[in-house]
């Protein structure tokens, strides 16, 4: 069966594309860091020889107000453009590496040397992030469309029915839901389309990815929700551990910070396995391009 042939296929691209992987690993953690960093030093240097966690601790206290207030606004103004650039930034360095990483999960017989991840990266830096901007445009105009006209026209009716409206939004988000994942297999495959062509076109591969998706439905969409669900199966586990796990020493913080970049690798390591998993289900699919 082409679903579980381009599963499998694409697990041992993902991992022998492992280099691939570590070097994403590290730039996005060098990233985060460049703005976690200054965080933490801003805060220290506002509340760390201060008193507000003990007076807080016994609720509210006019004093500890007004001692945050010397520093909210430049935290805030921090957190806020920090959090921008780090989007910003986050969304460029996708672009450059994606554009590696499918190439590095193209060939199942070729192994991509770090060499040439690099030189894959920048030459289609520019083809996937117009992709990129390509899909967001889609999925904000869908989302107004499917979710927000029809929800909006029910609300401004005169006495709007509260079931009527939960039903409404649930079919709504149900059917946004699975644009989504049409529109990830879009971009997924003009991405793998990218790669493969010999002469890259933008506005070509948007059309490969739109006749593939369409072309190849039952397989391809029912691959992807399985590929999907796992990773939210492990998003979901991943935060839940994180989230319960309160380090109260230094050789526990340091493992936390251990295990925390180990499932963030895996993450990287699951969503490479999408990737081989449409490049190979594209190869099948059409050998010329394999």
């Amino acid at each position: 069966m082409k679903i579980f042939k381009s599963l499998g296929s694409g697990a041992r691209l993902a991992l022998r594309s492992w280099k691939a992987i570590l070097i994403v690993w590290f730039v996005m953690l060098l990233l985060v860091s460049l703005f976690v960093l200054p965080a933490k030093s801003i805060m220290r240097t506002g509340f760390g020889s201060s008193t507000i966690t003990e007076l807080l601790r016994s609720g509210i206290n006019v004093d500890v107000l007004s001692d945050l207030e010397r520093y909210l606004a430049s935290i805030l103004s921090y957190l806020s453009s920090g959090l921008f650039l780090l989007l910003m930034l986050g969304i460029l360095l996708y672009s450059l590496f994606a554009g590696g990483l499918f190439k590095s999960v193209s060939n199942l017989s070729q192994v991509l040397s770090v060499p040439c991840y690099f030189r894959a990266s920048a030459k289609y830096f520019w083809y996937f992030l117009g992709l990129w901007f390509f899909v967001i445009i889609m999925i904000l105009l869908s989302g107004l469309l499917i979710i927000g006209l029809p929800v909006g026209l029910i609300s401004q009716a005169e006495n709007p029915s509260p079931d009527v409206l939960q039903v409404v939004a649930i079919i709504a988000g149900l059917l946004y839901l699975g644009l989504l994942i049409i529109f990830t297999l879009v971009a997924d495959y003009a991405r793998a389309w990218l790669i493969a062509a010999e002469k890259p076109a933008l506005f070509k591969a948007m059309g490969f990815g739109f006749n593939e998706t369409f072309k190849r439905f039952g397989s391809s969409f029912p691959m992807m929700v399985l590929i999907l669900i796992i990773i939210l199966i492990f998003s979901w586990m991943a935060s839940t551990i994180i989230g319960l796990w309160k380090p109260t020493t230094g050789g526990g913080v340091f493992l936390f910070f251990i295990i925390s970049q180990m499932l963030f690798f895996v993450k990287i390591l699951l969503k490479t396995w999408r990737y081989g998993s449409v490049t190979s289900m594209m190869e099948l699919n059409n050998p010329m391009t394999g």
